[in-house]
């Protein structure tokens, strides 16, 4: 790693009184405080930047796996107490029908039916559940339910989920939208085949 080098301060030199008439005590702690005021100016600029790492949103833009008209985006918020909410509107699901969808291990959404992805995220290793039950996948966030034209329009607030802080963090994993209802079952709630796929990224804030 390359050494920065950083100009040298003189305090004294500075200052309008010449150094004999400053007290020796002060002389000798003002080193230390031009190192202090040195070391705030380079803090403050990562400072903002991890507030607005803290105050951004995600979203998975959801398209159709091989031989499915499914569409749609999935979007995550940082709210109160540590909890993420989860946004959903998919259009293109059959009408008047449930399909389960998770967040999965992978973002990798290169095979066409969606299989790249991997499993469920679980990196507590849990058994499979639906979120009424507080022990289960991280990934486990229910079922969308379509009206008669096969559009979803889904809310949830999950507390055991996180955006960007650690291994275990959503970020650059994926969505996937299932054919079938999650039922609630080992290993992965039965859901059936994937009809959607989406990597999770850093939403644009403007949008």
């Amino acid at each position: 790693m390359k050494k920065i080098a950083f100009p040298k301060i003189s305090i004294l030199q500075n200052l309008s009184l010449a150094p004999a008439a400053i007290p020796m005590r002060l002389r000798s702690i003002l080193p230390a405080l031009g190192i202090a005021l040195l070391l705030t100016a380079f803090s403050t600029p990562a400072s903002k930047a991890d507030d607005k790492m803290e105050n951004m949103s995600l979203i998975a833009v959801l398209t159709p796996t091989e031989g499915n008209k499914v569409f749609g985006t999935v979007v995550f918020e940082e709210v109160a107490d540590d909890k993420i909410k989860v946004t959903v509107n998919v259009t293109g699901l059959e009408p008047n029908s449930k399909h389960g969808f998770h967040v999965h291990q992978y973002g990798d959404i290169t095979k066409p039916d969606g299989t790249s992805a991997g499993g469920h995220f679980n990196p507590k290793n849990h058994d499979h559940a639906l979120p009424a039950k507080e022990v289960r996948h991280v990934g486990d966030l229910g079922n969308l339910e379509t009206d008669a034209t096969g559009t979803a329009q889904y809310t949830i607030t999950v507390d055991n989920m996180e955006m960007t802080d650690n291994g275990e963090a959503i970020i650059g994993r994926s969505v996937i939208v299932h054919a079938k209802a999650d039922d609630g079952g080992q290993p992965t709630g039965n859901a059936g085949d994937r009809v959607a796929m989406g990597v999770i990224g850093v939403k644009n804030p403007g949008k």
